[in-house]
């Protein structure tokens, strides 16, 4: 389907699914009642779906126009010009380039047999020139490893986002620094502090009550990895696959929910403080398995109206709850839940305010805090640099073993900024 299908189709489903649960009655029978039930949820795992194939088409598309630039930029970069173009002729036209040997390389079991010795110095000037871009990291790879060229390294990020809002500087505060040290950070909190009247010819009062506290929290870098992702050398020569998308993906998701689930529940103890942990109680709800609408709009008031007015205020809860909350109405039937639009770039909305989806959250149980609200750019994520990504042939011969790293910290610099909701 077009991404216009897409959009039409993800509309008639919330239709449906709106006409189910306005079939439910107060005199409806239970069993007609169970049954709307079960449609509704049946029609929203559909949207979820419709909901997951946008995305993917969209990111496809991103892909292609990304990959289309940087070919343009390639044959630019190739194209002669001047006095250069009688002597070089078409040469430019067939230079080796670096991921074409990269390929090569991975392609042929990861050995350097495969290369000539011109394939070879292309290889090798990629590796020194990846390393130079990102010594920061401090980071080197082992014997008979290489690093994989920085466009897999921009793709990783951006695949690592895509698996939960905690590493997205978007919905975060992120700082990244370019070596591991402590951070240590200053905070004071003076929202309980206003100022007073004065009278004319009174000196201003100077008894040291007025002064502002100051605490500290320190940001770490705390070392995190894949494990080796492992394929085998004739996929490696087989596959019709782009190898860096492939890569990117394969890598992305398992760094993406680590940090996602770290910066989310983290005890802050040799590990990240996560949102979860950090955040203060909102409010605690009256059911251990389930979620009123009047206790979300307690939640949302627990937090101070100034950070309301934040750009980054939202709710975080998982997709299982999320499908609670959608079927949730106020005291004049309408639902909290709100459908955005997303070929107008307006997401979804619970209470006129944005929400994310974190599958690190826990899900609606007993004493589990389940819904988050506030403003998530007082949490800050300390980046470490880039990733660090290398293949090791030796070890696994003759497959290959590829693994990422990355080193960051999480912590909440204003308790009161973020509120949890718990279940009874």
């Amino acid at each position: 389907m077009t991404l216009k299908e897409l959009n039409e189709k993800r509309g008639r489903l919330v239709t449906q699914a709106r006409e189910a649960l306005d079939a439910i009655k107060a005199n409806t029978d239970e069993a007609r009642a169970g049954e709307l039930d079960a449609r509704h949820d049946a029609i929203m795992a559909d949207f979820d779906k419709i909901e997951s194939d946008i995305a993917r088409e969209q990111r496809m598309v991103a892909a292609e126009e990304r990959i289309n630039r940087a070919a343009e930029e390639e044959r630019k970069a190739r194209r002669p010009t001047g006095e250069d173009t009688e002597q070089r002729g078409q040469s430019d036209g067939n230079k080796t380039e670096y991921r074409e040997v990269f390929h090569k390389f991975l392609s042929n079991g990861a050995t350097l047999d495969a290369l000539n010795e011109e394939e070879r110095k292309v290889l090798r000037a990629g590796v020194v020139a990846d390393m130079e871009k990102r010594v920061q990291t401090g980071g080197t790879n082992t014997a008979g490893g290489y690093t994989v060229p920085v466009e897999l390294q921009n793709m990783l990020v951006k695949a690592m986002k895509a698996w939960g809002p905690m590493y997205d500087g978007n919905i975060v505060s992120e700082l990244n620094t370019s070596s591991g040290n402590a951070l240590p950070i200053p905070t004071t909190d003076d929202t309980g502090n206003t100022g007073v009247a004065g009278t004319e010819g009174t000196a201003l009062t100077d008894d040291g009550s007025a002064d502002a506290t100051f605490g500290q929290k320190q940001l770490e870098a705390y070392d995190f990895n894949t494990k080796f992702v492992k394929f085998s050398w004739q996929l490696a020569q087989d596959s019709i696959f782009n190898m860096e998308s492939l890569l990117a993906d394969l890598l992305g998701e398992r760094l993406g929910r680590l940090a996602n689930a770290q910066l989310t529940t983290g005890t802050g103890s040799s590990a990240p403080n996560g949102i979860v942990t950090a955040s203060s109680l909102g409010k605690t709800a009256a059911s251990a398995t389930a979620i009123a609408s009047d206790e979300l709009i307690d939640l949302l008031h627990s937090v101070d109206p100034a950070y309301r007015q934040s750009p980054k205020v939202a709710f975080q809860f998982n997709d299982l709850t999320l499908a609670a909350i959608r079927k949730l109405k106020d005291g004049q039937g309408n639902y909290l839940w709100q459908m955005g639009d997303i070929t107008k770039g307006q997401p979804g909305t619970l209470l006129s305010y944005r929400y994310y989806i974190n599958q690190a959250m826990a899900n609606i149980a007993t004493g589990n805090k389940t819904v988050l609200f506030g403003d998530f750019g007082k949490y800050w994520v300390r980046k470490v640099g880039a990733p660090v990504i290398g293949v090791l042939r030796e070890r696994f011969w003759p497959d290959l073993g590829i693994a990422g790293l990355i080193r960051f910290d999480g912590e909440l610099l204003d308790t009161k900024a973020v509120k949890y909701l718990a279940q009874a």
